[in-house]
């Protein structure tokens, strides 16, 4: 799921998903959202086929309701990954990214772009930087919930295993 709204960063992983699907012989749905009411509608809907499960894609909608999103898949029994640890201590099943929803490693670097651009810097010359530590977290209750076995080599690169 992404947030299709202008300024949102989720566009960008779309294409890297859309190529990976392919290699994994799955089926790929993308399901924007922007508003509750299509999350909530998307995960029902997920919720009814077989064998389905869902990739959220970073960004502070989806973040801000994560307990919600957390609680409605639940419900609906829907192995998903999410971008962020907090999901995973909200009850999700298990999360790849820079760690917390807004980590400070992340809001140091911005912090220094602020600096740089108010000391004469232009935007357009900075460079690109990305966090430099992902963070594998996965919720070991949720997964029992889910009736499904997290591979041991999974759990062995995870930072984090929630019991």
């Amino acid at each position: 799921m992404f947030n299709p709204e202008p300024g949102n960063n989720s566009r960008s992983f779309v294409q890297s998903i859309e190529n990976a699907a392919s290699s994994f012989a799955i089926k790929k749905v993308v399901t924007p959202h922007g508003q509750s009411a299509d999350i909530e509608r998307t995960i029902i809907s997920l919720g009814k086929a077989s064998h389905g499960g869902l990739v959220f894609l970073p960004d502070a909608l989806t973040y801000a309701r994560r307990n919600k999103i957390v609680e409605l898949i639940a419900q609906q029994r829907i192995p998903a990954i999410y971008p962020w640890r907090d999901f995973v201590v909200a009850g999700g099943l298990i999360s790849y990214g820079p760690g917390t929803g807004y980590n400070k490693e992340l809001v140091t670097q911005a912090a220094g772009y602020v600096n740089r651009i108010l000391n004469g810097e232009k935007p357009a010359e900075l460079p690109v930087q990305a966090p430099t530590k992902l963070v594998i977290a996965i919720n070991a209750r949720t997964a029992k919930t889910l009736g499904l076995e997290i591979p041991a080599r999974l759990i062995a690169l995870a930072d984090e295993v929630i019991e």
